[in-house]
């Protein structure tokens, strides 16, 4: 501001030495065209002024309002994310609003301001990652079946938060759904967009806009009396819209063509709010999806659980056939959170192997972040590999299962955010095996550690057999992936249910074949 304003004054001062002394005082008429210059040049600074102070007002409110919020999320950083509409708004907050305060403040540059931005900017999410939050409440929603409604107003099953979604947010929603061509998602949320803006709420985008991508993205859904009737609205709103006029002509003559084809009248436009079951979600690439996501809800769950004590562990078989078995106090709190601190830095988007090259990648269906531990004496570095926490685990699970560690693979350990799944998968590799497992074999069998309890979703279900594992802390399960005869068993298929409130850990032991010859003999039959 200081050199903003050093500059205007010497803008000022320049105008006053243009002229030699003598005129300035001889010519009147002159000094009369400076008063007006100089109340020209005023009310030019008074509006610099007025710039200058709503500029900072905003950036005041700005910081205001996130010094409270971020006394809140400080406080219990892994608690407030959660809720997945706070894990979604600081995704979209540090990748979109703080860029839009950065250029606030470029106005009138602030050298320690940007110094700082430029600092921290390297660990900010960037557009990937808010789109990516963005998709995972439309996971959620889809799986716990939510409208946005109840997303909006952070009403989330067992969860009362002051976590909401302003009209912005879910304009900036819908837009994350158009801009994939997920017109499904994309008519949710606009139209909730509007329902908050018609109800009054403030907001930066403008109706038009809402009404634009809303009745475009119905028209997609196949759905023309309401795309009409939207559009028509736009219209109305903003008259000189630039598309609004064409594509209402080109709705009318398609309605009118395909009632004259089918022989039909017209009918109005229904009046209800569209809703979660208004349109028919597309099919995906998923065969069990809606068996699937049933379970992660609780619906259709079969039980079969009893306790037993053995080798002074208590046990709960969680299935009979195959047999999974849960071992309860399996890992201690101490455990826990040493596994978790050697595992947080070292974190990376998980990955999966490519069945047709064997190279690992990145997948749509498995969103979680994961790091493997080497077993002791595997690894020549200091990087914490060689945790005697990590050793002791090891020997646990084998002193549990009867099976060696020798062969198994690394300790993997998993954490599961926003919206964090696992689609239906099998664990053990179908012929013809990955090169990697030619040696030690197939997966035969998988050791699953929760380090967490979640306060809602993050099931480990199985939808062949309809059985649904609830995560609790310190607990571990365990089940075998092939048959005795070395066949896979297809009943093994599960999936890890998106994580609705709360924030999911896990490590697994997958246990391989060789080296359990003589530990689990071979059965006579293909299924024993």
């Amino acid at each position: 501001m200081v050199r903003l304003l050093s500059a205007f004054c010497w803008a000022l001062l320049s105008c006053y030495c243009s002229m030699t002394q003598a005129e300035i005082f001889t010519s009147i008429g002159q000094m009369t065209d400076l008063v007006y210059t100089e109340k020209e040049l005023v009310q030019s600074l008074r509006e610099y002024i007025k710039a200058e102070e709503s500029k900072l007002a905003a950036i005041k409110s700005w910081a205001n309002k996130l010094d409270t919020l971020t006394r809140m999320s400080t406080s219990d950083p892994e608690g407030y994310l959660a809720h997945p509409v706070n894990a979604y708004k600081l995704m979209k907050r540090l990748n979109t609003e703080w860029s839009e305060v950065e250029s606030l403040v470029l106005q009138n540059p602030s050298d320690g301001f940007i110094s700082n931005m430029s600092m921290h900017r390297q660990y900010f999410p960037d557009k990937e990652d808010e789109t990516g939050a963005a998709k995972a409440l439309m996971r959620l929603q889809d799986t716990y079946q939510l409208d946005s409604e109840a997303f909006s107003r952070g009403k989330l099953p067992g969860v009362h938060s002051s976590a909401m979604l302003t009209v912005d947010d879910c304009f900036d929603m819908g837009k994350t759904a158009y801009n994939e061509a997920d017109y499904y998602h994309a008519v949710l949320w606009m139209q909730q967009s509007l329902k908050q803006l018609d109800a009054g709420e403030d907001s930066v985008v403008s109706k038009a806009d809402i009404l634009d991508y809303l009745s475009y993205s119905v028209y997609q859904m196949g759905d023309l009396p309401r795309a009409i009737e939207l559009t028509r609205r736009l219209v109305a709103v903003d008259s000189s819209h630039d598309r609004a006029g064409g594509n209402l002509r080109y709705y009318e003559r398609l309605l009118s063509k395909q009632l004259t084809e089918q022989n039909q009248s017209y009918q109005p436009a229904s009046e209800e709010p569209i809703q979660l079951g208004t349109y028919s979600r597309p099919q995906d690439h998923l065969p069990e999806r809606e068996i699937y996501e049933a379970l992660c809800r609780g619906e259709g769950v079969q039980l079969v659980r009893c306790q037993k004590y053995k080798k002074a562990t208590k046990e709960e078989d969680e299935w009979d056939s195959p047999r999974i078995v849960r071992y309860l106090s399996f890992l201690s709190d101490e455990e826990i959170e040493t596994i978790k601190e050697l595992a947080k830095p070292r974190l990376a988007r998980a990955t999966v192997r490519d069945p047709k090259t064997g190279v690992l990648t990145t997948a749509n269906y498995r969103v979680n972040r994961n790091q493997f531990w080497r077993q002791t004496g595997h690894s020549n570095d200091s990087s914490g590999e060689d945790d005697p926490v990590i050793a002791r685990v090891n020997q646990r699970i084998q002193d549990l299962t009867g099976l060696t560690v020798e062969t198994a693979e690394l300790l993997q350990v998993a954490n599961y955010g926003v919206g964090g799944q696992y689609e239906p998968h099998f664990d053990f590799s179908r012929r013809p095996f990955d090169s990697n497992l030619k040696v030690d074999g197939n997966r035969l069998a998988t050791f699953l550690n929760y380090m967490s309890d979640v306060e809602a979703g993050g099931a480990t279900v199985f939808p062949d057999f309809g059985a649904a594992i609830r995560p609790r802390k310190g607990t571990a399960v365990f089940w075998y992936n092939l048959f005795r005869s070395g066949e896979g068993d297809y009943r093994t298929r599960h999936a890890a249910c998106p994580v609705l409130v709360g924030s999911k850990w896990v490590s697994n032991k997958w246990i391989h074949e060789r080296g359990q010859e003589f530990l689990r003999p071979c059965g006579l039959t293909e299924v024993d």
